[in-house]
């Protein structure tokens, strides 16, 4: 059988560092940070008093007032950043067969927000069950494709993948292979979260994975840095159109670039964790290429996961340099969570996003921050610091891990023009 070739012909995104893709664009490129301190709730007695939060963002300029309150932001998040790349991708959604078109979302926590307050509520009342009839479909992370797909009328495939970080990734993989095998024509996929709340910062707090640098929060995600201290919580939300190529060609959609591979692996090793030797990241990285007919040498960027955390960016570097060897010290290697903090389920979603514009516009985002050089990285690396470097792209990769050993792969290549 031979299988469909996939594209993306449209972008959606709602981010700390910008309100759609133009605003995202800019942000990334000028090596933008979102971080400031928490604005949503009061933070005296947190240990870090920081994040990336969605900045001038109020719902009722999207929703009217009696639909945002039955929407958790992470589904707020979902159905701004759809919205956005389905109108960029000039779908007229009168002429598509919406049974071939589907909605595959990652989230890898959903409506934190709604089950914290409901909870706190019961707890202080009087014993009474009174939760509000909307706490379960606010709550659960599957109602965030549900709603897109009720808003327009999509009536193929309609699920949420959930993998911790890597939830929009694997969203973006089965994607590509639903339109692959071509039991569809159309998906609209990526991720949203929104765990900025008192039980994301105070769960997070308790593993000691958040960085606490609250004298100076703008410079707190700072991967690949000798003094990183942990990662910066972030939320809202990426989409992507994926498109097959014959029907996306003779709509005249404008094309992106295509979605060649994607790669799935487990590091079966620690809960939160990575292996060590980063052997569950070498293998992703090897299963995408495999699946792309590519081989190391030809790719030019990677986005890592690059979270700021002690472990886990040597562990990435390193299963790099195993995997592409030489052509490590010619690939522009970059982390944008250095910009725009960790989205959780959605950050695969918006560093893909990151990926596909680096290529169209043949400049490669800033890891910002960086100012301590770390001695256990290697120096041969160009890890694309402070400033973003002009590069032509024709394939770029995406990493993205979660915890429970998830690790997922994005490869996408330049169209021929």
């Amino acid at each position: 059988m031979e299988l469909k070739r996939v594209v993306v012909t449209g972008l959606g995104a709602l981010t700390p560092i910008g309100n759609n893709i133009s605003e995202y664009w800019d942000g990334l490129k000028n090596g933008k940070s979102g971080c400031a301190p928490i604005t949503y709730f009061d933070i005296e007695k947190f240990k870090t008093k920081f994040a990336c939060e969605i900045k001038d963002y109020n719902p009722e300029d999207h929703f009217d007032r009696k639909e945002a309150r039955k929407l958790d932001r992470f589904a707020q998040y979902a159905l701004i950043s759809s919205d956005e790349a389905i109108v960029d991708a000039g779908i007229n959604l009168d002429m598509v067969d919406k049974f071939r078109v589907g909605v595959i979302w990652g989230a890898g926590i959903g409506g934190l927000k709604t089950f914290q307050d409901e909870v706190i509520n019961f707890a202080e009342g009087d014993g009474t069950p009174r939760f509000n009839p909307f706490f379960i479909p606010k709550m659960i992370a599957d109602i965030a494709p549900g709603n897109i797909s009720i808003k327009h009328g999509f009536m193929g495939p309609n699920y949420t993948t959930v993998s911790a970080c890597a939830s929009s990734a694997n969203a973006m993989i089965d994607a590509l292979n639903y339109i692959r095998l071509g039991h569809c024509d159309i998906i609209v996929t990526g991720g949203s979260e929104a765990a900025v709340t008192p039980a994301g910062m105070g769960g997070f707090n308790a593993m000691h994975a958040l960085s606490t640098r609250n004298e100076s929060p703008e410079t707190a995600s700072r991967p690949f840095d000798a003094t990183r201290d942990g990662f910066v919580l972030g939320e809202g939300a990426g989409a992507l159109i994926l498109e097959e190529y014959e029907h996306a060609k003779k709509r005249g959609a404008k094309i992106y670039a295509e979605v060649v591979g994607g790669g799935m692996s487990s590091d079966a090793y620690h809960m939160t964790a990575p292996h060590p030797d980063g052997i569950g990241v070498e293998r992703v990285m090897l299963n995408c290429l495999n699946d792309a007919g590519m081989k190391p040498e030809d790719v030019d960027t990677i986005n890592t996961h690059g979270t700021s955390t002690p472990l886990g960016d040597v562990a990435e570097l390193i299963a790099i340099s195993k995997v592409f060897g030489d052509h490590a010290k010619t690939i522009n290697i970059n982390s944008t969570k250095s910009m725009t903090g960790h989205l959780l389920g959605a950050a695969g979603a918006i560093e893909a996003i990151a990926s596909i514009l680096a290529m169209k516009h043949s400049l490669v985002p800033p890891t910002i921050n960086h100012t301590t050089v770390d001695e256990s990285i290697d120096p041969s690396l160009n890890l694309t610091l402070n400033t973003a470097q002009k590069r032509e792209i024709k394939v770029a990769m995406s990493n993205t891990f979660g915890f429970g050993g998830h690790n997922a792969c994005v490869l996408f290549k330049k169209m021929d023009a």
